[in-house]
């Protein structure tokens, strides 16, 4: 996540590029690189049934391209402050939304440290003034980072997070093309500049191809509350981004958000491992009885 927002130090490079064309071209190169590095490790194709190929391309519509659109036009709204504050709130919500979504009870412990992790990053993104519509659009934007968690979590076991990380950025293509063509018709794509190119690459290499791998490897073995927790460094990747370049010195306020945010990440990761899930009591009656120590079953 800290490379995620390692982005900021692209985005005025890329300003003048169209958004979904320039979306379309980073994920058709990641899902590139990705493909090549699993064949690469002899990883094959799985079949997959049609129920999962649906959550697949849920997951693709949701987590990347729905993501995308409701992050632009929310800036567009509103300005950056306001998404920038809501998509604060992912550590928290997937503290609480995570362990439901896989039949486990949250974390007191994990809820605290993403309250910690919320205050930091909203201290360290900063208050900004917003309009409804900028916060629909923000709102829209929190479910669909929910979605690229908590849609993966089924999937993860079946095709691993390299093939899962291909899959969905290969699926998100057509879909921002379609997009692209809809709101900017034919000036969806144009040949980039040097520097455009520069940047697209790096997105597609660094914000994509690594942060989606090391996302989805995380996961499982984290569960989704607590690698929740590590959204709270988008806002720190993007500070840190900036001080190394020169492009912004961080304020008092942005070093002690994050001190928050690493805080609440800490206190996170000290929670006991993940509970069983508790299974529901319909389940539970229906469970045949365990056999009796000394007995055989």
């Amino acid at each position: 996540m800290f490379l995620v927002g390692t982005l900021a130090a692209v985005s005025g490079v890329i300003a003048d590029y169209p958004v979904y064309g320039g979306q379309a071209l980073r994920y058709a190169l990641a899902a590139v690189i990705l493909l090549a590095v699993a064949r690469g490790r002899g990883l094959g194709l799985v079949r997959l049934r049609p129920r999962q190929w649906t959550l697949l391309a849920a997951l693709s519509l949701t987590g990347l391209v729905l993501f995308n659109v409701c992050v632009v036009e929310a800036t567009r709204a509103a300005g950056p402050a306001l998404p920038g504050i809501v998509l604060g709130t992912v550590p928290l919500a997937l503290a609480l939304v995570g362990p439901i979504f896989t039949g486990a009870r949250p974390s007191p412990r994990v809820v605290a440290a993403g309250l910690v992790v919320v205050a930091g990053a909203s201290l360290a993104t900063g208050a900004g003034s917003g309009n409804l519509t900028g916060l629909l659009w923000s709102l829209g934007a929190l479910v669909c980072e929910l979605c690229f968690s908590l849609l993966a979590l089924p999937l993860l076991p079946l095709i691993g997070p390299l093939r899962l990380s291909a899959w969905t950025s290969a699926l998100a293509v057509p879909f921002l093309l379609v997009v692209g063509v809809a709101l900017d018709g034919r000036h969806v794509l144009r040949v980039p500049t040097g520097a455009e190119a520069a940047g697209l690459a790096y997105l597609a290499l660094v914000v994509t191809t690594v942060a989606f791998f090391l996302w989805y490897r995380s996961l499982p073995r984290l569960g989704a509350d607590r690698a929740g927790l590590f959204a709270g460094m988008i806002p720190v990747g993007a500070l840190a981004t900036a001080a190394l370049l020169g492009i912004a010195v961080p304020s008092a306020a942005d070093l002690a958000g994050a001190a928050l945010v690493i805080s609440g990440i800490a206190l996170g990761l000290r929670s006991p491992s993940p509970r069983r899930p508790v299974r529901s009591f319909a389940a539970r009656r229906a469970a045949p009885l365990a056999p009796r120590e000394g007995t055989t079953s």
